[in-house]
């Protein structure tokens, strides 16, 4: 198996480190180095790597805005140094890591680990945002949606509301909206109960962003936005808007 490589780090002796312990390796074939998250988006979609070892912590575009911009999806193995919830993350969603500094034995893990996976699936860029949308109780930190030809990464504190949109989920920030070709129910197992909530079958608010709740004189109620917008809750939710009121 031929692998065509290429090293993303700012640091010049980590890329000097993982050309030393490549070289045991002659099937894998390094064709370039990068010194930056902006160099390596072309450098990526251009050479089309195999293969990328990818520092996540870097100035300006960090690893996680790569993947984010990248057209070519390489299979991935970070050079990091997250915190020990964040590395039993990658393990356990079997994304490859290497933790600086470098240890020898800990390189070759990872490279039989990508070599397995390479010879039995497609690139682990997918994977990787699928683990890092996941909370620390499953639930998503983040979303990925898709604005133009980019990915682009929305903390879960930033979303104000979803609407559903037919097929579609219409999602609103304070300062844009985003169009996910996922429907508001799949949405909506991704998102922490304790911070949202489902007003209507069409509608999900973010409590955080709540403003007031109004009744009406039919006993109806109407969620009010700090945004300005309102929304009507249907009889069948509002058992569980009441549930929030002391």
């Amino acid at each position: 198996m031929e692998i065509k490589c290429l090293i993303i780090d700012d640091e010049k002796l980590a890329r000097e480190l993982l050309l030393e312990y490549l070289e045991e390796y002659p099937e894998i074939e390094v064709i370039g180095q990068c010194s930056s998250g902006k160099e390596a988006i072309k450098m990526i979609d251009k050479f089309e790597p195999d293969l990328i070892f990818l520092d996540v912590q870097m100035p300006g575009k960090d690893g996680l805005q790569v993947l984010e911009e990248i057209t070519h999806k390489p299979f991935v193995i970070f050079s990091t140094a997250y915190d020990n919830y964040a590395i039993q993350a990658f393990e356990e969603n079997a994304v490859d890591y290497l933790l600086k500094p470098i240890d020898t034995s800990r390189f070759r893990k990872a490279i039989e680990r990508v070599k397995e996976r390479m010879e039995s699936e497609d690139s682990n860029v997918d994977k990787l945002f699928e683990m890092l949308n996941k909370g620390t109780e499953g639930y998503s930190s983040h979303l990925f949606v898709q604005k133009s030809d980019k990915f682009l990464s929305v903390p879960i504190t930033e979303i104000l509301h979803l609407e559903a949109s037919g097929d579609y989920t219409i999602i609103s920030t304070a300062n844009d909206q985003f169009l996910s070709s996922n429907g508001i129910g799949k949405l909506e197992e991704r998102l922490d109960p304790n911070h949202f909530i489902r007003v209507h079958r069409s509608t999900i608010i973010n409590l955080s962003h709540l403003k007031e709740i109004e009744k009406h004189f039919n006993g109806g109620l109407v969620v009010k936005m700090k945004n300005g917008k309102s929304f009507s809750v249907s009889r069948t939710y509002s058992k569980e808007i009441r549930k929030k009121v002391v």
